[in-house]
């Protein structure tokens, strides 16, 4: 069994959730994606996110908060936004 202190990760990067905002990728880096949900449905009684904000933000504590918004969408689902947000944080990183 996982141990409870140990960080889930997608494609290598820290996953890290507070009710209904999911960080992604690491405080420590220039760039991170924050994926908000903004509706559920169910599905066989469990809640599935349906509608899902996706941002690209900079880490710059210096900078103010609507400044820090690189980039911005909605996807259908979080799998499609999380898949977003990778792609996005990958080419941010890379300098792209």
């Amino acid at each position: 069994m996982a141990e409870e202190n140990e960080v889930l990760k997608y494609k290598g990067r820290p996953l890290m959730r507070k009710d209904n905002l999911i960080y992604y990728g690491s405080m420590a880096d220039s760039h991170i994606v924050m994926l908000q949900i903004l509706e559920t449905r169910q599905v066989n009684g469990i809640d599935v996110a349906s509608r899902v904000s996706v941002q690209l933000q900079l880490t710059d504590p210096a900078a103010k908060s609507r400044d820090r918004i690189v980039k911005k969408s909605e996807k259908d689902g979080l799998y499609t936004a999380l898949d977003f947000g990778s792609v996005w944080l990958e080419r941010a990183l890379a300098g792209k």
